[in-house]
């Protein structure tokens, strides 16, 4: 009985430490939509004209889960979602999540995310558009050569009051796949951000660092004075023509670079009097050619036989050489310029925009936003993930990506393998051929019947393909050593 009673009361503990671990988590998500029911009344597309791309909710191609999908190619597309309360990136770590599939490849277009700021900064859902002001754009983008998952943060200067985008630099490139794969950033108390695809970091940056965001968060002290003027007699020529120099006077500016070779002399056997292309003898004239309609047909000209044979045809000429008088245009050879001062630079003044800066003035997030234009359909956007906590992001990752990648990453390598057997027998039936025409050669008679059927061999087992080949090739070589010493020992005994 004590013993029951024990048991019991540590499933008990494990069920309740189980739900303060979901309640726990459940407070760290900020925001999630799986898409397995409709966006219609929950996500607002936008009436701007610019955005006839139709939204669709659809299945993930394979797969029974639901996402928004961008189902037109070569449109501009506009939906965004309002939260039910702005999150304040300045309080602890902030997750940012989603999924997105290229079912159709991505070969120019976008397929990320705008984090937006609230409706006070100036927009609305029904007339969201690529003006919208934002405070952080995060996903994939590629055309040309730009192959890149962006993360742009857009901070307020305190100073100029001015919106500036800060581009993370060297960011991630986008996997080229048709698989479904999941990007995170993770903004972090301590100033850093890091990048994953699939779970995994693949760039890790400071906000505050100059090294990492272009331009940079915090400007710099100085710049250059935008009222200060080169002065007129400044002089940025490192190198001037010498003044003093004067030309030479046997330098011939009209000589010409090249002359005629006097020395050369005709070929005895040169063809003055052949043409360099002749009639073709063999051409002649199409049964259906009208004269009146097609005009008088001329035969196709060949190049001449006999001008194959012969140094040349034609009227010979003298050949070209270089001229050995030619000097060109002079110009006076060039000397340090004594005035020479460098390039000038307008001084450097104190930056009136400089402020200093402990943590980024994050503004708030109140709304995701997908504005994008693409040359593809096929974009499959799904989970998409505000947390507060890194690890709450890893369980959905787990859950909701994870299954659906390692399915589609299997079928991926089927399709592959599939893929390359086809071009193997491809191959095997070239081989086949060649081998078959082998078998036709005469001084191999002997051994055809031997060579067929190993060639027949190899067909019903495909595998055994390049033994064939070995054994064929070591028939070959038998028969040729064989008529090669064989040739030379009989001569010997005779």
């Amino acid at each position: 009985m004590m013993i029951m009673t024990r048991y019991a009361l540590l499933l008990l503990l494990a069920f309740a430490s189980l739900q303060l671990l979901c309640f726990a988590a459940d407070d760290d998500v900020v925001f999630y939509d799986s898409f397995e029911e409709s966006f219609d009344g929950r996500w607002i597309v936008s009436d701007k004209d610019d955005y006839k791309g139709v939204w669709k909710h659809s299945k993930s191609e394979g797969h029974d889960d639901y996402g928004l999908l961008v189902s037109e190619m070569a449109k501009k597309y506009a939906i965004v979602k309002e939260l039910d309360e702005a999150v304040n990136l300045k309080d602890g770590t902030t997750v940012l999540q989603f999924e997105t599939r290229l079912q159709g490849g991505l070969e120019c277009g976008g397929a990320y995310l705008k984090y937006l700021r609230p409706q006070d900064a100036g927009w609305k859902p029904k007339e969201f558009d690529n003006e919208s002001p934002y405070s952080i754009m995060f996903g994939p983008d590629k055309c040309g050569a730009t192959n890149k998952l962006h993360f742009i943060l857009k901070h307020k200067n305190p100073k100029s009051g001015e919106y500036i985008e800060h581009h993370l630099k060297y960011p991630p490139s986008v996997p080229s796949d048709k698989l479904t794969h999941v990007y995170t950033a993770i903004l972090k108390p301590d100033n850093e951000v890091s990048i994953l695809i699939d779970g995994e970091e693949k760039k890790k940056a400071s906000f505050l660092s100059a090294e990492d965001f272009e331009p940079p968060l915090i400007p710099s002290k100085t710049i250059p004075d935008p009222d200060d003027k080169k002065p007129e007699d400044w002089d940025e020529r490192a190198k001037i023509p010498d003044p003093d120099a004067v030309k030479p006077e046997d330098w011939d500016e009209d000589a010409p670079m090249e002359i005629e070779d006097e020395e050369a002399v005709k070929p005895e056997s040169w063809l003055d009097d052949e043409p360099e292309e002749i009639d073709d003898p063999e051409a002649t004239k199409p049964e259906d050619w009208d004269d009146e309609e097609d005009g008088e047909w001329e035969a196709p000209k060949i190049e001449n036989p006999q001008c194959e044979i012969a140094p040349g045809c034609g009227e010979w000429k003298r050949p070209m050489k270089r001229n050995p008088a030619y000097k060109g245009k002079w110009s006076p050879p060039l000397i340090d310029n004594p005035s020479y001062k460098g390039i000038w630079k307008p001084q450097e003044i104190p930056n009136p925009n400089y402020f200093e800066l402990e943590k980024p003035d994050f503004d708030p997030i109140a709304a995701i936003g997908i504005e994008i234009w693409t040359m593809q359909d096929g974009i499959l956007f799904d989970n998409i993930l505000i947390a507060k906590n890194d690890k709450v992001a890893e369980s959905y990752r787990e859950t909701t990506w994870k299954p659906k990648f390692e399915v589609e990453k299997e079928k991926q390598k089927a399709e592959d393998e599939a893929a390359d057997s086809a071009r193997l027998a491809g191959f095997q039936r070239k081989v086949f051929d060649v081998l078959y025409k082998v078998a036709d050669i005469p001084f191999l008679s002997k051994y055809k019947h031997q060579i067929l059927d190993l060639i027949e061999h190899a067909e019903t087992q495909p595998n055994l393909t390049i033994g064939v080949l070995v054994s064929i090739v070591v028939i070959i070589l038998t028969i040729f050593f064989k008529l090669i010493f064989g040739g030379k020992k009989q001569v010997c005994q005779e």
